[in-house]
């Protein structure tokens, strides 16, 4: 591995507080940065300086490998019984004339459409409809796996599956043994938001709270699986704010290891009832994912999440700490596209995603669900 080195001197030490100086140096030494280190990050870390840090620690554990899958999409449903401020893709269950509903049928011909190629993961996640229950999904898990026993079977948010347990009367771990014994073998991390009860009362009352979600992933790690964490950013949540949210993350990686990654979501306005909060620049985007790459130092993979973020977006991340791309997602899913992203037909071939990374001096890398590497990829 090549050797990666952290100037600290020169302009830094000309014109850094002594306070960021001894971030700077905790990063050099590989030590964890306090949550009151993190905030004064936010608050006073000007962007070279946090982007210096991120691609140090990134090339420390990465040597300039950055990942990607082959994945595809299935998104169920539309129509949710839940009513996220900032949610510009689900449709009230009793107001559904643009939501839809596919079935079990529809959703099993989705994976047979990929018979033979070399895709190696099906996402499934959707709104939360109350007569797609634990049963219908544990059925159709079942019969993704018996179809294609090598495909991983990644599903369901923390919100989805607190609503399916609840309404089955099972407690946490029982619900997540009868879909972990169906086939889903890892969690997206979608639903977290932001934690703290002050942000989720006006952004989304009424679905699992903040130790609801962790919960249900801590005992999803207990019972041998993985998962991924979300944050979503920019809206109306404090420096302090994300900060609770990382450090909630990082305390339960250290309990379980069994996060794969932590998946900054850019909050995006268009269509939803929080239109009126005006998106953060492309700057405090790559401010985010370099702070999360120094802060989050027990999560070893930092995902920037192109269809939401914008290939070209994704691409400028991979300097301030990121080392994953996510995967070819193959045109299927909607969320992000109906908020606003600049990705509205959101396809990337693997030829695609190795140009991204390789045009920036990075290495790609194709990985499977879990971080096993695939396939290094040269340049022609």
């Amino acid at each position: 591995m090549a050797a990666h080195t952290l100037e600290t001197s020169a302009v830094f030490t000309k014109t850094l507080s002594k306070d960021l100086l001894a971030i700077a140096e905790k990063v050099k030494n590989g030590e964890r940065i306090t949550p009151e280190e993190g905030l004064l990050l936010f608050e006073k870390g000007e962007l070279s300086f946090v982007a210096s840090l991120a691609d140090f620690i990134s090339r420390r554990l990465h040597d300039g490998k950055v990942y990607f899958n082959r994945n595809f999409h299935i998104e169920p449903t539309n129509v949710c019984v839940f009513t996220c401020n900032f949610c510009s893709y689900s449709r009230l269950y009793k107001h559904r004339d643009d939501g839809w509903e596919l079935s079990m049928e529809q959703m099993l011909d989705m994976v047979k459409k990929y018979d033979g190629q070399p895709v190696t993961e099906v996402h499934i996640v959707g709104g939360v409809h109350p007569k797609m229950n634990l049963e219908f999904f544990c059925e159709l898990l079942s019969k993704i796996k018996a179809h294609r026993p090598d495909l991983h079977l990644k599903g369901f948010t923390a919100v989805e599956l607190d609503y399916m347990f609840r309404k089955a009367k099972l407690t946490t771990e029982e619900g997540m043994t009868k879909m972990r014994d169906a086939g889903l073998q890892s969690l997206p991390g979608g639903g977290a938001e932001i934690f703290h009860p002050d942000v989720r009362a006006e952004i989304c009352p009424d679905k699992v709270d903040g130790d609801g979600w962790l919960d249900i992933h801590r005992t999803a790690h207990k019972l041998g699986m993985h998962s991924n964490a979300t944050m979503l950013y920019g809206h109306i949540e404090t420096y302090a704010h994300r900060i609770d949210h990382m450090t909630r993350l990082r305390d339960l990686q250290d309990e379980t290891g069994g996060f794969n990654c932590f998946i900054p979501l850019k909050f995006r306005n268009k269509d939803n009832d929080m239109s009126y909060v005006k998106e953060v620049s492309i700057v405090e985007d790559m401010r985010l994912y370099a702070i999360a790459r120094i802060f989050m130092d027990n999560f070893r993979n930092l995902k920037a999440y192109w269809p939401m973020l914008g290939r070209e977006a994704a691409q400028l991340s991979l300097s301030y700490g990121v080392n994953d791309l996510d995967g070819t997602i193959d045109d299927t899913t909607k969320i992000y596209s109906m908020a606003g992203s600049e990705e509205q037909n959101p396809s990337l071939s693997t030829e695609q995603l190795c140009d991204i990374i390789l045009s920036v001096g990075r290495r790609p890398v194709e990985r499977d669900t879990l971080y096993n590497e695939i396939k290094e990829y040269k340049a022609e």
